[in-house]
This record gives structure tokens, sequence and C-alpha cells, in this order.
């Protein structure tokens, strides 16, 4: 959905909108590795990756999955999880309208 993702960007201050659309984020499991896809309309700063990071820490058990929701309407970078290692991260395609 649409959401203010500051809290899952690196920046603390920018002059242009945080507002953004995911549209889906989805993980699978094939063969011990897992696959986070994200498509939406555009991206923070080192927003999947905090996302991803924070997604790892409640697989892991650090974080409870109800917390996602609280930690998004926080608006603070402070609130989410570890930043994932940038190895791993492709961007799969583009599109514009």
């Amino acid at each position: 959905g649409t959401h203010d993702f500051k809290g899952f960007a690196s920046v603390k201050k920018t002059n242009k909108s945080t507002l953004r659309t995911i549209n889906f984020l989805e993980s699978t499991e094939e063969n011990g590795i897992i696959k986070i896809t994200v498509n939406g309309n555009g991206f923070l700063y080192n927003m999947v990756r905090i996302l991803t990071g924070t997604l790892v820490e409640v697989g892991c058990g650090k974080r409870k999955p109800e917390e996602m929701p609280v930690i998004l309407e926080a608006l603070n970078r402070e609130a989410a999880g570890m930043t994932a290692p940038p190895e791993g991260l492709f961007l799969e395609s583009v599109e514009y309208d």
C-alpha cells in the first residue's frame, strides 16, 4: 500500500516526499536461499535494504511480525532494523508509465 516510508530511509532530511507505494513484497525460499521481491512506484535511499534487514530480524525471532506496522508508523529510522548488506541485491526491471 501507500505509506510514508521515512523510517525505512537512510537519509535523515529530504525536501522530497517520503510517500511511496509498495505494490507487493514477497519472500520465497528455494534450496536454502531466501529471495525477497519488492515491487513499488519508487524507493527511498536504502529503503529495500532496511525493509529486508527488518524482515530478517523478524525471521530470526528478534522482532515480532506485529511490530512491522508500528515501525512503519514511527517514521523513525531507529525503530527499524538493520540495513541488509548490498551483496545479493539486484534491480530486476524498471517500468515507466
